[in-house]
């Protein structure tokens, strides 16, 4: 009987009331000025001479190209590309974010636009590209923000001694080679208008780079996050990261100062910031961790905070001088060190960051890389260097540095072939690079191949050091 009268009531309200909007828009119609009813049905009659086929054709072609519509349909090519290649890439043992880098490479010039440079030109024409990097820039923004929760400074300070040696000399070996390489390849490969410094500062600081989430991820996925090894990895390359990212900070700085006098302002700055986070707003977000836990009611006022405090350091770094995604990172570094509490923000945001945003980094990254450009024998021998360097720098360094500290000759080896992967960080750094104009395009795709080849290298060089040098089985007594 309820169900009739609601049916009853449906049907008079809907009718009802449109015959009166109806009798409304009829009566509504004579207080219109009588020229522009003529005019209406002038219109309405030229209208109606159109084929309807051909007036839903253009129609259905502007709203093609609107920019809404080319946006959302980016972002559906790339996640779907971006997540099929990185299945791929896990089904031959590596990890899916090489995947996904191959396919922002597979999008761009090298090979789409290429071979079918007309759909090319549909999916990423020059207009729709701000939008996309900006989006882009809000996703690396998010990741760091992550990067800095991951890093456990307590975890630091227990291994701090064996760490810091290991993590700085694999900064500071690979960074010096990178300087002497920058000193040959400079006159043939930096951009006119670029000085030296510039360009050996970046070359140094993008030898240096570990790639902490894709060597994090490596780790989990052979099972050696909670072994010695796995424990001493992650902590030197949580070391090397906030030492590299504080490098990179006072780089860009002094790019962008253009002078050794004002960059001291831009690093004092910094250095006042960094003091402020660590210990005038760490120490409050400490506190706020309990509260968060104890009082379900208050957490999304928390959260909402905690993406106000990101923003604002975000803003601080950028306006100074150094990259906003240092601030990012800081951002992260300060949160409270409960990891119950980190493992909640992290859940909230890296599904966003990592599946929706980030892919669109990786299809800027590879519309601005272009393999053709690689097209003689000396390009590619000097990527040969590129690569020796890179690999020689990092993957030496740290494996001398953890031999020096007392570490077995496997071990030394796994954490120099670990602490070589470089994957998203470096895409990082050389695209902060190639926006101030300090690499070609040149350099920067044979950066991008060091890139993808060393973090393609760490498996099976892993699996190599497993074979060539097993462990030894201790023999019970029986």
């Amino acid at each position: 009987m309820k169900k009739k009268w609601s049916s009853l009531f449906y049907f008079f309200i809907v009718a009802g009331l449109g015959t009166v909007i109806f009798w409304i828009i009829k009566k509504g119609a004579y207080l219109q000025d009588p020229v522009f009813t003529v005019q209406q049905a002038q219109k309405a009659k030229e209208t109606s001479t159109i084929d309807s086929f051909q007036f839903f054709k253009d129609s259905f072609i502007q709203n093609l190209t609107d920019p809404l519509a080319v946006l959302l349909l980016q972002i559906i090519v790339i996640i779907a590309v971006a997540r099929f290649a990185g299945f791929l890439f896990r089904k031959i043992g590596q990890p899916a974010v090489i995947g996904e880098i191959v396919a922002g490479i597979i999008l761009g010039p090298s090979v789409l636009g290429l071979f079918f440079p007309g759909i090319n030109h549909f999916l990423f024409p020059a207009a729709s590209l701000g939008t996309l990097n900006f989006l882009s820039q809000i996703g690396l923004i998010l990741f760091m923000f992550i990067i800095g929760m991951e890093i456990d400074l307590k975890a630091i300070g227990k291994q701090a001694y064996d760490a810091v040696i290991i993590s700085h000399a694999s900064i500071i070996i690979p960074y010096a080679l990178g300087v002497t390489l920058a000193y040959f390849i400079y006159r043939d490969y930096a951009p006119a208008g670029t000085s030296f410094l510039s360009f050996a500062l970046f070359m140094g600081i993008a030898m240096s780079i570990t790639a902490f989430p894709v060597l994090a991820r490596i780790l989990q996925e052979k099972g050696l996050t909670r072994s010695r090894l796995g424990a001493m990895a992650l902590t030197c390359a949580a070391a090397d990261d906030l030492t590299a990212w504080c490098i990179l900070a006072a780089v860009i700085a002094l790019v962008k100062s253009g002078s050794s006098i004002s960059v001291l302002y831009t690093i004092g700055f910094a250095v006042v910031y960094v003091f402020i986070m660590m210990k005038g707003v760490r120490p409050y977000l400490e506190r706020l961790s309990t509260v968060y836990d104890n009082k379900i009611k208050r957490r999304t006022p928390i959260i909402a905070l905690l993406f106000v405090i990101l923003i604002i350091s975000s803003y601080i770094t950028s306006i100074i001088g150094v990259h906003a995604l240092f601030g990012a990172f800081m951002a992260g570094v300060i949160m409270p060190g409960s990891f119950s509490f980190r493992k909640i923000v992290v859940d909230k945001i890296e599904d966003v960051s990592i599946i929706l945003l980030l892919p669109l980094f990786f299809v800027i990254t590879g519309l601005r890389t272009e393999i053709g450009l690689i097209n003689e024998g000396h390009l590619w021998i000097t990527f040969g260097w590129i690569l020796l360097v890179a690999v020689a720098g990092k993957f030496g360094g740290s494996a001398l540095a953890a031999r020096m500290v007392g570490q077995s000759w496997k071990d030394s080896l796994s954490i120099g072939v670990l602490m070589n992967t470089r994957g998203l960080m470096q895409l990082i750094v050389l695209n902060i690079g190639y926006d101030l104009g300090i690499l070609s395009p040149e350099i920067f795709a044979m950066m991008v191949l060091m890139a993808l080849v060393t973090t393609f290298m760490t498996g099976p060089a892993l699996d190599l050091i497993n074979r060539v040098m097993p462990e030894k089985e201790v023999k019970k007594n029986s």
